[in-house]
């Protein structure tokens, strides 16, 4: 097709702002819970009455509905429209979040977490496989993740203050309201993939070993994210202290987050893509452990203001390097099962090692993790990732 032709005269569709838009608009939706966690399950524990267990639990029922559908999607990515498939999923996960906003009983909301799961984990492949498949896919990711960094900055902003006016179901209402604009924005200007479709062979080729060592290695850095960053209000809450205080240094983690992304952008060519994932999630255990091992301010709003750092960093480096080695797009089309499958289990992990053995055993949790995650990114190629000229 003319649209996908990549040339000196023709602009390739990600590179036009209006497909950029929906697609970044499409990676905020479609991993928000790397945003809303804290105030997710802190508000399903303060306002719903649900314990720590409960609250992990209902959270995993999201993101397990969302890694199987992801897993689905991803393979079928080279046969299904990719704005269908994103406008109907963000349209539906926007109803299914809304419907939370009116019920408070356990059954009624596991389902519908469940439900919003699968629909977002639909949505995320045909957005995530079209970045992969784009011209520039470690650069357009890094883009997406600066959009994701101002994202979580205003949600952190602004929903706390919503929550304490509203009660816990504004943070259902708001990612309703995210979940429909990103639905409108993919009906309007979804792009098609830069790159031509893969033959039906190499759409049907079994993915190679260091592929899937990468996909281990990115699910276990986000299981040990999702494991601490759930509990980060709670850890500043239940060790005294202060809303105000706890409030703020989520504020400052948002324009924390807004670093990696560029950063990772601009050594893309200057680093080792192989040392980079080694060495994240080493730096993602240090912080994890400070967070859990100290009682006092000054350590855990280091920590916490710079948790979320190394696995935006990190994942940024380990998507170029899939989207090098797989150019069918089905392992970044799956990029939500990555996040999610280990970030599915890591809610009710952390809650129920937090009720059994405390805050601090969360830390030792993230070192072994952490050394898991080290050891898979070392099956990674040493190649570092180039760019691919537009």
């Amino acid at each position: 097709m003319a649209s996908q032709a990549i040339g000196m005269t023709t602009i390739p569709p990600s590179l036009r702002w209006r497909g950029r838009i929906a697609l970044l608009a499409g990676h905020c939706a479609a991993v928000s819970d790397l945003a809303a966690l804290p105030l997710w399950i802190g508000a399903l524990v303060a306002y719903y009455g649900f314990n720590p267990q409960q609250a992990g639990g209902l959270v995993t029922l999201f993101l397990g509905g969302a890694v199987a559908a992801s897993i689905v999607c991803a393979s079928l990515f080279n046969r299904v429209s990719g704005r269908v498939l994103a406008t109907g999923g963000f349209a539906a996960a926007s109803a299914f979040f809304f419907g939370l906003t009116t019920t408070s009983a356990f059954g009624p909301m596991a389902l519908l977490h469940v439900l919003a799961g699968v629909a977002v984990g639909c949505a995320a492949s045909a957005t995530h496989g079209t970045i992969g498949r784009s011209v520039r896919p470690h650069r357009l990711f890094a883009l997406s993740g600066f959009a994701l960094g101002v994202f979580a900055l205003a949600f952190l902003g602004i929903v706390p203050l919503l929550v304490q006016r509203f009660g816990g179901a504004a943070v259902f209402a708001t990612l309703s309201a995210v979940m429909g604009a990103a639905a409108l924005l993919a009906l309007a200007a979804f792009p098609l993939p830069d790159m031509p479709p893969p033959s039906v062979a190499e759409g049907k080729a079994p993915l190679h070993a260091r592929v899937w060592f990468l996909v281990v290695g990115t699910s276990m850095i986000a299981l040990n994210q999702a494991m601490m960053f759930g509990f980060v209000e709670r850890i500043g809450i239940d060790r005294g202290f202060g809303a105000p205080l706890v409030h703020g240094v989520l504020i400052a983690l948002g324009v924390v987050n807004l670093t990696p992304a560029p950063l990772a952008a601009m050594l893309e060519t200057r680093l080792s893509s192989r040392t980079v994932v080694m060495v994240g999630p080493v730096v993602q255990g240090i912080i994890f452990l400070m967070l859990t091992q100290s009682d006092g301010v000054v350590p855990y709003a280091i920590a916490a203001m710079t948790c979320v750092f190394p696995v935006i960093f990190t994942h940024t480096f380990a998507f170029g390097m899939l989207a090098r080695l797989d150019p069918s797009g089905r392992a970044t089309a799956a990029t939500a099962a990555m996040l999610m499958i280990g970030a599915a289990s890591g809610p009710v992990i952390a809650g129920t090692l937090v009720q059994a053995f405390g805050y601090a055993s969360l830390g030792y949790a993230a070192i072994v993790v952490a050394m898991v995650a080290v050891l898979c990114y070392s099956r990674a190629p040493a190649a570092r990732t180039h760019a691919v000229p537009a």
